[in-house]
């Protein structure tokens, strides 16, 4: 039973890798990624995850829909992606404030609301993965593998969510 287990597994490992090869590009932060990972952090939400793991996640899609939204704009200044970065922060965390979801006492991490906390380190995170992916690719002359846009901020924000959610036990 294992062995033929083992070798279905080695079988789609084989098939993924050999797909990968004839991928087509894609944009990066489409619309799909942007509604599925702000319905998976509703869903998430509702089944108890941590605010602050949450928040770091929306943080995220809040950057990932700046840098995706920010040409298609027709105002000059919100063509800016850090700039809408930045209006987007400051207008879920308004939103938050406005639905009383900060301010609990039993909330804080640091002294910080957990909740503040995880769309700072959203950002910053989710920021610097972008920078860093363009400054890998602009030092390689292309880029390091396929999906390496989308892999690159996924990959760091995994990380941190789990460095977290372990180290502080959320």
């Amino acid at each position: 039973m294992y062995k033929l287990l083992f070798v279905i597994c080695n079988l789609f490992g084989i098939l993924g890798i050999w797909l990968l090869e004839f991928a087509a590009p894609v944009a990066a932060q489409c619309p799909v990624c942007i509604v599925t990972v702000g319905g998976g952090m509703l869903l998430a939400k509702k089944l108890g995850i941590d605010d602050l793991l949450v928040s770091i996640w929306i943080s995220a899609l809040n950057v990932a829909l700046s840098f995706w939204l920010a040409p298609k704009l027709k105002i000059r200044l919100l063509r800016n992606g850090h700039f809408l970065t930045l209006f987007l922060f400051a207008s879920t965390l308004f939103y938050f404030r406005l639905t009383d979801q900060i301010g609990g006492s039993g909330n804080r991490l640091f002294g910080f609301d957990k909740i503040i906390f995880g769309q700072i380190i959203g950002l910053v995170v989710m920021t610097l993965a972008n920078h860093g992916y363009l400054f890998l690719k602009s030092r390689l002359g292309h880029t390091p593998f396929p999906y390496a846009k989308v892999a690159f901020p996924v990959g760091l924000l995994t990380l941190i969510t789990l460095i977290f959610k372990f180290t502080f036990n959320l």
